[in-house]
């Protein structure tokens, strides 16, 4: 089986991760120069708190202005003259002249299993040195916090084009849809061209286009086939009166002559009479349409009644093989077409008589709730396989192995109109060990 995909799902999905792929691209750009700005923001920091313990004269003002700095920004500091500390920040912890350099310089130091920033600077006199630091982790939370912003924002545009984009998409198939809606409605009675609504899609004309003409096409093929059908009814149903009229002429003619033209004559009617049975299940089989549900006419049909008329129709048949019917029957109505069903039922009622014993049974049972009304007809004839049972229903099947004479289209016949009538058709064996067939009819 072919693997199915859902274009819908496909050009959402092309379309996210183009998204996607370009939002965590300025997403790493964003954060390269964030690192960036930061990094050179902090230096500044520092260089300005260096320059004022270098340059200003240590008033409270400027003291103060150190203080709010370095306390904002986790910075230690310490400013020696002459190898004396003139100052330094209340939290200083760094041992003195470890990390002391001979010239103004950006560096990175170990200390305290942390990496730190650190800065040193002198004055034009050489006598005053200043080491200003600065915890690296300070940076990264700030950075943490702009990354996390973006990312924020960049998830909150992702949902929303998600939601713009999938109803975008969805709206635009409701073409799709529509179009798929205006085919499933063609049948037989109407292969009309298919009318693309406003606005009208260019991708889509080549296909409608096509398919306009397939119905063109389907039309006109329809329209031979029924005329072939009527053609081929009357022209058959002709020769075959004929024939018919014929072989009474030949049996009253020959009535007092050897038996063994008479038996001849017998055999000949029968062939007759099956190639005309033949030919009328043929045209019923090719009018019958299951998408025509809606052309049937459908009454209230009386089910007891109905099986009555059956079995008196075929009253002649079952007593020339002395079949029993045993019945079972509930009071059952159902909307149907009465002539179809009277043919279903006919059907399988002289399929049951056809291959039950001499002397056999039929058991119909009809059983009925307010959902449903379920006909049940079984016989007491030869076992069925499973293999054959399952083929029943097939056109022009017979079992093999019976000398019962029939076209293999009775059942076949029983399907299309059940399939007519939105009910269901089962074949099953039976526990008298012939065939057990149970109609499910809706009473909706």
């Amino acid at each position: 089986m072919a693997k199915t995909i859902s274009l819908q799902r496909k050009l959402l999905q092309t379309s996210m991760l183009g998204s996607v792929v370009a939002g965590v691209i300025a997403l790493i750009l964003l954060v390269g120069i964030s690192i960036y700005q930061t990094m050179s923001v902090q230096d500044e920091i520092m260089d300005e708190i260096s320059d004022m313990l270098l340059i200003s004269d240590l008033t409270a003002n400027s003291g103060q202005q150190v203080d709010e700095l370095s306390s904002e920004f986790d910075i230690e500091y310490q400013l020696r003259m002459n190898q004396h500390v003139l100052t330094q920040s209340t939290q200083y912890s760094f041992p003195q002249d470890q990390f002391i350099t001979q010239k103004d310089e950006y560096s990175y130091i170990w200390y305290k299993k942390r990496i730190w920033r650190s800065y040193h600077a002198k004055n034009e006199d050489h006598n005053m040195q200043v080491q200003v630091f600065q915890p690296l982790h300070v940076r990264f939370e700030e950075m943490l916090q702009s990354f996390l912003g973006y990312t924020a924002v960049l998830l909150f545009l992702w949902c929303l084009q998600w939601l713009i984009t999938h109803f975008s998409i969805k709206r635009q198939f409701q073409i799709l849809h529509q179009l798929s809606r205006e085919i499933s409605e063609k049948n037989a009675e109407d292969l009309s061209p298919i009318q693309q609504k406003e606005p009208e899609l260019e991708e889509l004309q080549p296909m409608i286009k096509q398919l306009n003409q397939l119905l063109a096409r389907l039309e006109d093929a329809l329209i031979r086939e029924q005329r072939f059908t009527a053609d081929a009814s009357h022209e058959l149903r002709s020769p075959l009166s004929a024939i018919q009229m014929r072989l009474q002429v030949l049996k009253r003619k020959y009535s007092d002559v050897a038996p063994e033209i008479k038996q001849d004559l017998i055999q000949i009617q029968q062939d007759v009479d099956r190639g005309t049975r033949i030919l009328e299940n043929l045209i019923m089989l090719a009018r019958l349409d299951p998408t025509q549900s809606t052309q049937v006419v459908m009454t209230k049909v009386y089910l007891p009644q109905l099986i009555d008329e059956v079995m008196s129709a075929l009253a002649p048949f079952a007593e020339q093989k002395n079949i029993q019917f045993h019945l079972e029957i509930m009071p059952s109505e159902i909307k149907a077409n009465q002539e179809l069903i009277f043919i279903c039922i006919r059907n399988l009622l002289d399929n049951a008589i056809r291959y039950a014993e001499f002397g056999g049974n039929i058991y119909i049972h009809l059983n009925s709730d307010q959902q449903n009304s379920i006909l049940t007809i079984e016989d007491d004839g030869k076992k069925l396989t499973e293999q054959v049972i399952n083929r029943l229903g097939e056109r022009f099947y017979r079992a093999l192995g019976t000398k019962t004479q029939g076209s293999g289209l009775g059942l076949s016949i029983c399907k299309k109109i059940i399939e007519l009538h939105h009910a269901s058709i089962q074949f099953s064996p039976s526990e008298y060990h012939g065939l057990k067939v149970q109609l499910n009819f809706s009473n909706d």
